[in-house]
């Protein structure tokens, strides 16, 4: 019990750092203040209102820090609440006190431990102080505490699936990682193998040809050069201990094959421009998780579609990649996996993404990378 009371105490803050302001907040303070006024206005039998109403308006800046300081914002609340009952002899019955609740979500919601300690204590005392002032009765102590119940469930459940999906992101984008240090892996050990065939050529024909050996020693410069370019290329990337492959991943020439007609799947169409030789394998393969992942993205998602159009130009600026489609867009709240992972590598090669509804309908993505420390 004590190790589960120290875990709850430790706890961290939301994963994922919450906004200081957002327009919703510069909403609640413009209309309350408003409603708390008029709820005054139409209930004559309502003791103290008047008072009430002051107290009410002059807390609702609170809702601004609701997210940063949580627990501090409900405490001056329920401080200020419990003062005025104290002065009046009795809570404040407007129905726009209910805007606290917001504040009661908000350190469930964002807090961390102690805020959750901290904000249990305020509720349960809050609730014992009215029960034992006697101010309300037993079945409104019960409602009540049904009431802020539900709240805290709540604010615990969007918690917990926010931090649900930001480890669903973290582990999109390792993936994404992993899958670069592999195609790297591969690339490498191409380059590798290449320079220890020269190397043995070199050493076997020395003696009987030296044009051959420097030739040969010319050629392990060159593919060493390329190899440290590849090693540079990426970093701080992750990968498994899985047994990679001795061949290097696929390319922009494997491009085609995604053109390859499925059932009932829209047309895809593959276009290439440019100087294809001389982007690094690293880049190719890059290109190609990119388009697959677009391309089966359009297929899965985008609802009508009956063309897919992947646009592939090499210039002595960049590589630029764009995918098409002339279907109906599923429309998301936030991006799914597939977009996070084909930004996050993307961005890892130093790149732009993005992806959105077209101009003239239907889905685009396009991928920037540019060539600036590409191995020549």
């Amino acid at each position: 019990m004590t190790r589960l009371v120290r875990s709850l105490w430790n706890a961290p803050a939301a994963a994922s750092p919450p906004p200081r302001r957002v327009w919703r907040d510069w909403v609640l303070v413009a209309v309350i203040p408003p409603l708390v006024l008029f709820e005054a206005a139409v209930r004559p039998d309502v003791p103290w209102r008047w008072l009430w109403a002051a107290v009410l308006i002059g807390l609702v800046p609170t809702l601004l820090w609701r997210r940063t300081r949580p627990l501090l914002m409900l405490a001056i609340a329920f401080a200020v609440g419990w003062v005025g009952s104290a002065a009046t002899g009795g809570d404040p019955q407007l129905v726009t006190t209910a805007y606290f609740l917001i504040l009661v979500y908000a350190v469930f919601r964002w807090g961390d431990g102690r805020a959750f300690v901290g904000g249990a204590a305020l509720l349960v005392a809050s609730s014992a102080v009215s029960f034992v002032l006697g101010s309300t009765t037993v079945g409104d102590v019960i409602g009540g505490l049904g009431v802020l119940v539900a709240t805290v469930a709540l604010g615990v459940a969007f918690r917990w699936r926010a931090g649900a999906r930001a480890r669903e992101l973290d582990r999109v984008k390792l993936v994404e990682r992993e899958q670069l240090a592999r195609d790297l892996h591969d690339t490498v050990a191409h380059h590798v193998s290449a320079i220890a065939i020269q190397a043995q050529a070199g050493t076997a024909v020395a003696a009987t040809s030296p044009d051959a050996a420097a030739a040969a020693l010319r050629t392990i410069e060159l593919e060493a050069s390329r190899t440290l370019a590849e090693m540079r290329s990426i970093v701080r990337v992750l990968r498994n201990d899985d047994a990679a492959e001795r061949t290097p991943g696929p390319g922009i020439a494997d491009l085609r094959a995604l053109a390859r007609a499925e059932p009932g799947s829209p047309i895809v169409d593959v276009r290439v421009e440019g100087d294809v030789d001389a982007v690094p394998p690293t880049i190719a393969a890059a290109l190609y998780r990119l388009a697959q992942e677009a391309v089966t993205n359009a297929r899965r998602h985008a609802r009508n579609a009956t063309r897919v159009d992947v646009h592939v130009r090499v210039d002595a600026a960049d590589i630029r990649l764009d995918v098409d489609d002339d279907g109906e867009p599923a429309t998301s709240a936030t991006p799914g996996f597939g977009i996070t992972g084909m930004r996050e590598r993307a961005t890892l090669l130093g790149g732009t993404f993005r992806a959105g509804p077209a101009a003239g309908g239907g889905w685009s993505v396009t991928a920037v990378i540019p060539r600036t420390g590409w191995p020549t």
